[in-house]
């Protein structure tokens, strides 16, 4: 899978413009605050409905524009079809193919799948567990594309009933009628969370051994037993993974609310489900039973950090691409943070990708073993090199 050609109408810093693409390595180079990076989140936010830079749609819009348009030619198998998100903030977004207008813009989600490598990746690691969830959500998606819309249920659910926990605190004084519309509540939190849950612990479960071989690639002297992910659910999990289906981890969810629902009242906000959940990476040094292994948050080195995240990425790249497609690989600025030896590493281990994207302040940044397609970004206007 690769894009042969990318259009962006008001995007961003971008009024218009027109880029051609190739399988293989591209290049896109210029100063910071020219425009570089606009054009890779354009192609991931196609993939994904979602940038890896901003929460919101607003910033992707050009100011004084009422709206962003962006078009992407994807091949697949020979095959090329026009991809189109029009991009609405505070309405509704459109999705088209081939001209054709889509029922859902979310039916856009997964046709091309991107994995982004960015500074902030770091996050992965040191951040809050939100950050570790939203990268699980993220890969889940792209791998099972109709679960974006059970996220968006979820997060739909989540607000509504968090209102209602607010009243219903309230009502425990006045009334009972908000506690019993939270009982209807609790069955759609924990029907779509079951759901979730179960999609969440087979993937890691997936990634696990891509993480283990990822880390050993790209930290010096690591082993593949080194590096390792388990998820914590909020709730009780069968040990047995037969076991863990969706509606068995949804009456554990009932379980759990069941069992807090003073303390829901009390702070007014849901304390059990898939939003509390946790993704715990762990180092040790090759040992079986993880008696020696510690917390990356905390505990790892910067460069320890930086090996743990490049991991996470390469292992949902690996783990996308045993799914059968080679998705878009995107390094935006990322070879700037990353030393000598961690920076050829990951072009070593990147380069044989169908399509890979790069950003970069100076064209030094770019490691040899990505040479390729070269385009200068400046003052709004992208031209390729000669």
């Amino acid at each position: 899978m690769h894009v042969s050609h990318l259009t962006l109408h008001d995007f961003r810093s971008y009024g218009a413009v027109d880029v051609a693409l190739e399988p293989g390595v591209t290049a896109f180079v210029g100063r910071n605050g020219q425009g570089k990076t606009n054009l890779v989140e354009a192609i991931d936010y196609l993939s994904r409905l979602s940038s890896h830079r901003v929460a919101t749609d607003a910033p992707l819009v050009r100011s004084g524009a009422p709206q962003a348009v962006v078009r992407a030619a994807v091949v697949k198998d020979g095959r090329t079809a026009v991809l189109e998100v029009e991009i609405n903030p505070g309405r509704a977004n459109r999705g088209r193919i081939n001209r054709s207008p889509l029922p859902k813009v979310r039916d856009l989600v997964g046709l091309v799948r991107t994995v982004v490598f960015a500074p902030d990746d770091l996050t992965l690691v040191k951040g809050d567990p939100s950050d570790r969830r939203r990268f699980l959500d993220d890969l889940l998606v792209l791998r099972i594309p109709r679960l974006a819309g059970a996220r968006a249920d979820y997060e739909r659910i989540l607000r509504q009933r968090n209102t209602l926990l607010k009243t219903a605190g309230a009502a425990r004084r006045g009334g009972e009628g908000a506690l019993a519309t939270l009982g209807v509540w609790d069955e759609s939190l924990a029907r779509v969370g079951g759901e979730l849950l179960a999609h969440r612990l087979r993937l890691v479960d997936d990634l696990r051994p891509f993480v283990g071989t990822a880390y050993e690639a790209v930290a010096r002297g690591a082993r593949r037993d080194d590096a390792a992910i388990e998820y914590r659910a909020s709730v009780g999990v069968p040990d047995d993974r037969e076991q863990r289906t969706a509606s068995t981890l949804a009456e554990a969810i009932l379980a759990g609310i069941e069992e807090r629902r003073r303390d829901e009242l009390d702070r007014g906000v849901s304390l059990v489900g898939p939003h509390r959940d946790e993704l715990l990476l762990s180092l040790g040094h090759g040992d079986a039973d993880g008696s020696t292994r510690l917390p990356v948050k905390g505990y790892a080195s910067h460069g320890e950090s930086w090996s743990f995240a490049l991991a996470l990425r390469l292992a949902s790249y690996e783990l996308l691409r045993a799914d059968g497609d080679d998705p878009i690989l995107v390094l935006d600025d990322v070879f700037a943070e990353l030393d000598t030896g961690r920076r050829a590493q990951l072009a070593e281990l990147v380069a044989g990708a169908e399509q890979v994207l790069v950003t970069a302040a100076v064209p030094e940044d770019v490691p040899p073993a990505l040479a390729g397609v070269r385009y200068t970004v400046a003052d709004g206007t992208v031209t390729r090199d000669a």
